[in-house]
């Protein structure tokens, strides 16, 4: 009886185990089988490299390089905000911080992550935009700027999150030999601290990365939504996610621009699994370097 249950609960273990491969195979099909149409109408390398998006035009043009110019735009930008504060505040509650601040803070930037993105966007539009429009004195504040500042508001949870738990693998024993030579404890933070733990740090930056490429509400709401390339920071720009999130509703099923949406998904889907494996292979390296990985 014992090696029947055995037996059961390591069958179930595996089937939920493959469940989430089974979900991976099933959306890269579907998106390779709605996604084709277009590839082999348009060619991949038009479809990539083209820079006029009028799906609704006679004739139509579908390049999409003005929406992973914004795509990268915006994600590089949201990691110029993310990264310096995400680290730093890692540091500063894994590092610095007293118990009792580290207990009021933690938690607030953990609940930061929870707040919904569509309340982000609505920050976006009505408190960022204008600022930034008055400030900078531009056309609008909806714009490849806000949509980074947001964005990065968005990501410092995710990488201050998982660059504290870096930081809490680094053995204390560095720290202790570093205070032994004489270093202080900020260059003890700097240049032992923080590049022993670099590996994690790369990893929680990179996953910053992919949610703020993944992201669809707040950049539709705050980039400005115009797809063409744009030629500064300030002009509006209209990424990847907000392209499928706007014109879904209104493509015909079957059509060229309906297929179109499913090749932008396609696009999406694997800048955003590189970044994950990239992601992956930099955490299992870390583990082994640490000796926490078999």
């Amino acid at each position: 009886m014992i090696r029947f249950k055995e037996a059961l609960y390591r069958w179930i273990f595996t089937v939920m185990a493959f469940t989430s491969l089974f979900f991976l195979l099933g959306i890269i099909i579907v998106l390779l089988r709605e996604g084709l149409p277009i590839l082999m109408a348009v060619g991949p390398f038009k479809f990539l490299s083209g820079v006029h998006w009028y799906p609704t035009y006679d004739p139509a043009e579908f390049g999409i390089f003005p929406l992973i110019i914004a795509s990268l735009s915006v994600a590089i930008g949201a990691m110029v905000v993310a990264v310096p504060l995400g680290v730093g505040s890692a540091l500063y509650l894994h590092e610095l911080a007293g118990e009792r601040i580290r207990h009021i803070l933690k938690p607030a930037v953990e609940i930061l992550s929870a707040v919904p993105s569509i309340v982000f966007g609505f920050f976006g539009m009505m408190i960022v935009a204008p600022f930034v429009q008055k400030i900078f004195h531009v056309p609008t504040g909806l714009n490849a700027f806000t949509a980074a500042v947001v964005m990065g508001i968005m990501a410092i949870p995710t990488i201050a999150s998982l660059t504290e738990d870096a930081l809490g693998f680094v053995p204390r024993s560095f720290k202790e030999a570093s205070y032994a030579l004489g270093a202080s404890r900020w260059q003890t933070l700097i240049k032992i601290v923080l590049p022993a733990a670099g590996s994690g740090v790369s990893t929680a930056i990179i996953l910053g990365m992919s949610r703020i490429v993944g992201e669809t509400m707040t950049v539709l709401m705050v980039s400005g939504g115009a797809a063409v390339i744009p030629h500064s920071i300030f002009d509006p720009v209209r990424p990847m996610t907000s392209t499928i999130a706007a014109e879904m509703g209104e493509a015909v099923t079957g059509s060229l621009h309906y297929s179109a949406l499913f090749a932008i998904g396609l696009v999406l889907f694997l800048m955003t699994l590189t970044l994950n494996i990239i992601s992956e292979n930099i955490s299992k390296k870390y583990r082994i370097k640490l000796g926490l990985d078999r």
